[in-house]
């Protein structure tokens, strides 16, 4: 049996009288590839920041390798192995992009305030090996030609390979892609399907909240639904297609099929 890396109980969420998370409970293992769908406002990035730490869960707990991390910082939880991107870039954009990969590093430095205040010789060789393993990167998503240029100034597609890169710069156990898709077009989205598939193979495991059907349908070895902060399905991709609660949600009786195809129902509108 495989190492459950995450888990979750009966996770909850309220906003003033709105329940964004409602009683969710799942685990992703080591090496898979999980995908979190479901319409707008389903809960899917407020789960993804109470596991990062972003906000603190009404109730329920988060579990990292069997260790409570519920309701921890976000450094803290980055430091243990679990990073993060975000649905808009949030890139540093008059730094450069090597800099901006360096800062993900910073969960990994050893070196204190008071070494880098006076400038000790050990900042000095921590900074080498940060800048070194930031450039590693760079080259092994594809950026290494735009590590001087600003980060500003890059196009969409290239801000969020950026923001991978620095994602990967705290050397995760799971990357959590908050829908790395938005905004990309059909290349760039074939590409980072490609990119998705390569993190795992390389040993992260990746857990993505994303509207694209077809790119969930084609990394994804499980899929978990949420509908009005509910869990209402989870399982393999293809069995999720044939769901009929899935189906219902994303279609009504008419509309677009949960793999992305158009399919036409007999007797209504469209969800």
């Amino acid at each position: 049996m495989a190492e459950v890396l995450l888990r979750t109980d009966r996770l909850n969420r309220f906003f003033g009288g709105l329940h964004a998370v409602d009683d969710v409970s799942f685990a992703v293992e080591r090496g898979m590839i999980k995908a979190v769908i479901g319409p707008n406002g389903a809960g899917k990035t407020t789960l993804f920041n109470l596991i990062a730490g972003a906000l603190a869960p009404s109730s329920g707990r988060v579990f990292w390798r069997e260790q409570n991390i519920t309701g921890g910082r976000p450094h803290a939880i980055a430091r243990a192995g679990i990073a993060r991107t975000f649905q808009n870039t949030r890139l540093f954009p008059h730094m450069s992009v090597l800099e901006n990969v360096m800062v993900g590093r910073h969960p990994r430095t050893g070196c204190g305030f008071i070494a880098g205040m006076l400038n000790l010789p050990q900042t000095w060789r921590e900074e080498r090996r940060i800048r070194e393993r930031a450039g590693q990167i760079l080259e092994e998503l594809g950026l290494a030609a735009l590590a001087d240029d600003l980060a500003g100034n890059l196009a969409f597609g290239k801000q969020r390979l950026v923001e991978f890169a620095r994602a990967l710069a705290t050397e995760p156990e799971l990357l959590l892609l908050d829908e790395p898709a938005a905004g990309l077009n059909m290349h760039e989205t074939d590409e980072l399907s490609e990119l998705i598939l390569r993190i795992r193979s390389q040993g992260v495991t990746c857990l993505v909240v994303e509207h694209d059907m077809s790119l969930v349908m084609r990394v994804s070895d499980e899929v978990l639904v949420l509908d009005q902060g509910r869990q209402i399905a989870q399982g393999p991709p293809r069995e999720i297609q044939r769901n009929p609660d899935v189906i219902r949600i994303y279609l009504g009786e008419e509309g677009a099929e949960p793999d992305g195809t158009e399919a036409k129902r007999e007797g209504g509108g469209h969800a």
